[in-house]
């Protein structure tokens, strides 16, 4: 089980520095008029958000390995519904990403900058949350 927790932790960490950066991309991208820099900023955007999406995806897939480890506990704690709760909107907030590279790469994007600085916070909040629930459990 502890394998499963290690690596559960390893995914989660790295998908959380791409999910943290991206939007970073789209703030520079919002500001910025030169196009050689928009087709490098697409680039970039392009490329981390596909190296993040099997981050999400293994993060998943050993999370729900530990929670398989002892089920009915999991199923039938608050903490644990609310903490997956948080992932859901976090899965969100990852496809999210997706389709804002794509309104980029079609030059297509209608948002300023600072949009994409508060967008860039929300997964500052639910990492703090979901923390918070797997090491206090409040409920």
């Amino acid at each position: 089980m502890l394998w499963v927790k290690a690596f559960h932790i390893f995914f989660m960490v790295a998908w959380f520095a791409g999910i943290f950066y991206l939007p970073r991309l789209f703030v520079n991208h919002a500001m910025v008029e030169a196009q050689d820099t928009k087709n490098q900023l697409k680039l970039m955007e392009r490329k981390l958000y596909r190296f993040i999406t099997p981050f999400m995806i293994l993060t998943i897939v050993f999370g729900l390995w530990l929670l398989s480890f002892n089920l009915d506990y999991y199923l039938h704690s608050t903490w644990m519904h609310a903490k997956l709760t948080l992932i859901v909107l976090l899965v969100i907030y990852h496809f999210w990403c997706g389709r804002i590279v794509q309104q980029f790469a079609e030059e297509q994007n209608q948002r300023s900058h600072v949009f994409f600085r508060v967008f860039n916070e929300l997964p500052v909040f639910i990492l703090l949350g979901a923390i918070i629930l797997v090491v206090v459990r409040p409920f």
